[in-house]
């Protein structure tokens, strides 16, 4: 599915993975705002997407939603092909798509792991790859991880979600390095526990791993996005938005 909302005037492009839902919507209704023009990359959430790229176009900025599995670098380069066709630019990636799994790893199936490290890992480094292509003029990756990246241990449950996420952190720091002369700025935010986290321990219980006793929500990490768009002399860093977790 590809549909664009009204158009206003060209903006700058940001294209955002897993947008449709979640998230991952909620950071595409907040970089419109901010005067984006949208591509929505979705894999499975047609009809999420479609009112998306509606909801966006109503407020009158460009969307459009491409379906894609960004594991799959052919495909991720057939997509890539169309927004240069299309947009001709892109100024801002926001590799937010990361499967989750929680199962504990002495479970972990061989084709879970290989899936999971598809789509958070080897996905991300595929739509980098694509999209610095048309950052002629400077621009930004965000990439979504995992509160807790910064000290190793061990984790037995998701373990294949942690190795992608970490993966991910070094992924940010080394593109951060390689691009800075070009003026692309490489970042990343790391969520906690969200309120539509599948794992959210209960109100009475979540001031036991969460230090400032509440959920994180989406605006809490849409703020931080905000933050790294605004902030011209930050790169490679991540942010945990967390509230404490995992300190």
């Amino acid at each position: 599915m590809s549909e664009s909302g009204e158009r206003s005037g060209s903006g700058p492009v940001a294209v955002v993975t897993g947008g449709a839902r979640r998230l991952g919507r909620h950071l595409c209704a907040t970089l419109a705002r901010r005067g984006y023009d949208l591509v929505v990359l979705y894999r499975d959430s047609e009809a999420d997407a479609r009112t998306l790229v509606e909801e966006i176009g109503a407020i009158g900025r460009r969307a459009r939603a491409l379906a894609v599995d960004v594991g799959v670098n052919t495909q991720v380069t057939a997509v890539f092909e169309d927004i240069a066709a299309q947009e001709g630019r892109v100024d801002l990636l926001l590799n937010n798509v990361g499967n989750y799994n929680p199962q504990h790893v002495s479970r972990l199936d061989p084709s879970v792991w290989d899936a999971t490290l598809a789509t958070n890992l080897s996905g991300a480094y595929y739509c980098s790859f694509h999209a610095l292509k048309l950052m002629v003029h400077g621009g930004n990756i965000v990439n979504i991880g995992m509160a807790g990246l910064e000290g190793i241990r061990a984790n037995v449950h998701g373990t294949d979600y942690y190795v992608s996420k970490t993966g991910l952190l070094v992924l940010t720091r080394a593109l951060a390095a390689a691009y800075a002369k070009e003026h692309i700025r490489v970042n990343m935010v790391s969520p906690g526990q969200l309120e539509n986290s599948i794992d959210l321990p209960s109100p009475e219980d979540i001031g036991r791993s969460v230090p400032l006793g509440r959920a994180g929500t989406l605006q809490d990490v849409a703020q931080a996005v905000e933050y790294l768009l605004d902030a011209g002399y930050v790169t490679g860093v991540n942010i945990n938005v967390a509230g404490g977790y995992r300190l």
